[in-house]
């Protein structure tokens, strides 16, 4: 009995030992395989750690590209608003040195060169010969005349500087300064009226048969004109 016993025991060790080898051989896979999950997923937290990091970038990147663009757009429109106001001081600066500089021009059929405040002269003189202001106006008309004398405006200016003087009843100085309009610019537009004129000065002054042979000359002269069916109607009362 004893020998079987003994016996027994032998056999059993082995098999105990066996099984005690199979526990730590599993425990140690276990273990391994926990260790490579553990890995993995610190792996794997690393990665979704950046991607969420590149995620973020990009969307930072993307705020930044568009506060860039904001800036772009504001620069284009600071732009644009300074080169239109530069085109618009350039401008004005041109017109500003055109105005002080003598202009060419054709005034009722006559070329010439008007200086700078020439035409506001004439206007301004113009101006008080319509409100009224004959004296005024004959002051300025003369003054206009003898300070341009090239100027395209001087058959005008002539005209109605005779008119002026004319209200002034000044008859004498009224024909000298129309009668020079009639000569010097016999063409212009005003010529026919300057000589309806004369003719009305020379009546006024009862000077009625050279008002009558300046009618027939305006009839003559200026044919198939306004200014000739007037000097026809101021013939007829005349007679």
């Amino acid at each position: 009995m004893l020998c079987a016993g003994v016996l027994g025991t032998s056999l059993l060790a082995p098999m105990a030992h066996a099984g005690l080898f199979d526990d730590d051989e599993a425990r140690k896979a276990i273990l391994d395989i926990r260790s490579r999950l553990d890995g993995d997923r610190t792996r794997i937290e690393g990665l979704t750690r950046n991607v969420q990091d590149l995620m973020n970038q990009n969307q930072q990147l993307q705020r930044d590209l568009a506060a860039e663009r904001g800036q772009n757009e504001e620069l284009r429109n600071q732009l644009a608003t300074i080169q239109q106001s530069q085109k618009d001081l350039y401008s004005d600066l041109d017109g500003r040195m055109k105005k002080l500089e003598p202009q060419k021009m054709t005034v009722n059929g006559v070329e010439g060169t008007v200086q700078p405040g020439e035409k506001e002269s004439f206007d301004a003189a113009l101006n008080q010969f319509r409100n009224g202001d004959y004296k005024g106006a004959s002051a300025s008309f003369q003054n206009f005349v003898k300070r341009y004398p090239e100027s395209p405006y001087q058959p005008d200016a002539q005209f109605w500087l005779g008119n002026a003087q004319y209200a002034l009843r000044d008859y004498k100085g009224s024909n000298a300064t129309l009668q020079g309009v009639v000569t010097r610019y016999p063409t212009h537009p005003k010529a026919a009226e300057a000589m309806l004129a004369i003719a009305n000065n020379q009546a006024e002054a009862g000077q009625k048969a050279a008002a009558k042979k300046t009618l027939e000359s305006v009839i003559k002269t200026y044919a198939n004109t306004e200014s000739a069916q007037v000097a026809k109607e101021r013939l007829a009362k005349l007679r």
